[in-house]
């Protein structure tokens, strides 16, 4: 079935043109910004200050022999029928939490692990992942933008459901618990306080409710942008593309609507610590929840308080 084109995807569209814009004054000014000398084909490094932004993550991975404990933790609603006051702006509730670490192999590569709790009946998620610096912009162009490539298989533990059929739920057995998550990051640093990210993503769910996509495409933006020596506003949405017939079914059936995750955040670094103080409408964490799941509404009051802390521990001779 055609996708008909709408308008967050001219705007993706346009971001995706502003990224491969090699113009002179971004590559003066991302020079001086980083107070490098004119190094050919010298590499930029630190175009995020984490491996995540809010909901996606960015094409940063660790240093060698380096580890990076993360946790990440989804409030309620803060307003809604679900929320204010009586909820305490949704302080009350939590809808997910996940405890991860990440392990530099190489400066390039690193791997993951991860237990989050999850936002819909599918939880008790175990996630394992690798991520792999494909391409590093250079300061000269040579290499306009990053490249980062991304995988995760995640395995859920919950008890199954197979007293109902059509629930997600229903498994016959462990391949049906698995689920997997692909993507390209691309990214670039424009200078010392604007960055920028590009990421289509490919999530494939072995077993879904009844008339559920078991693969989606999708594709994310994001961005950070600094206003002082250790803040920063950083930004991400993702667009997912479904399959019309069968969204207009779930939506019927289940009395609820599906919406692309938005997140604003504030990032702070504190030492060894970053910080990331967040407002999304994604009640899950994991790719292959909140691309496919989203079902809250920024319009409705149907927004979250989240944070994000990361800690690092260099564990180089």
């Amino acid at each position: 079935m055609k996708t008909q084109i709408a308008k967050p995807q001219i705007i993706i569209f346009s971001v995706l043109l502003l990224l491969s814009a090699r113009t002179a004054f971004a590559q003066e000014e991302l020079e001086k910004e980083l107070a490098v000398p004119s190094v050919k084909n010298e590499k930029v490094k630190a175009t995020f200050k984490s491996t995540k932004l809010i909901n996606g993550h960015t094409n940063e991975t660790l240093y060698k022999n380096e580890l990076d404990f993360k946790v990440d933790h989804r409030f309620g609603d803060i307003a809604g029928n679900d929320g204010g006051i009586r909820k305490f702006f949704g302080l009350d509730n939590s809808t997910d939490v996940r405890i991860g670490f990440e392990y530099g192999i190489t400066d390039n590569l690193t791997v993951g692990l991860a237990r989050a709790k999850g936002a819909t009946a599918v939880q008790q998620l175990y996630e394992g992942s690798l991520k792999y610096r494909l391409l590093q912009q250079t300061t000269d162009d040579h290499i306009p933008f990053a490249v980062t490539l991304f995988g995760s298989n995640t395995i859920a533990a919950v008890s199954a459901n197979k007293d109902d059929p059509a629930s997600p739920i229903a498994y016959d057995g462990f391949k049906d618990r698995q689920n997997w998550v692909a993507q390209i990051i691309l990214a670039r640093k424009f200078n010392a306080n604007l960055s920028f990210t590009l990421t289509p993503s490919y999530v494939h769910r072995n077993f879904t409710a009844f008339r559920d996509q078991n693969d989606m495409f999708a594709i994310g933006v994001g961005g950070r942008m600094k206003f002082s020596r250790r803040m920063a506003i950083v930004i991400d949405y993702f667009l997912p593309f479904r399959n019309k017939a069968d969204k207009a079914y779930l939506e019927e059936v289940t009395a609820t609507k599906f919406y692309n995750p938005l997140g604003i955040g504030l990032e702070m670094e504190t030492g060894g610590h970053v910080f990331h103080l967040n407002f999304t409408n994604a009640t899950a964490i994991q790719e292959m929840q909140f691309i496919p799941q989203t079902t809250s509404s920024w319009l409705k009051g149907q927004y979250r308080w989240g944070f994000s802390i990361s800690r690092r521990f260099s564990f180089a001779k």
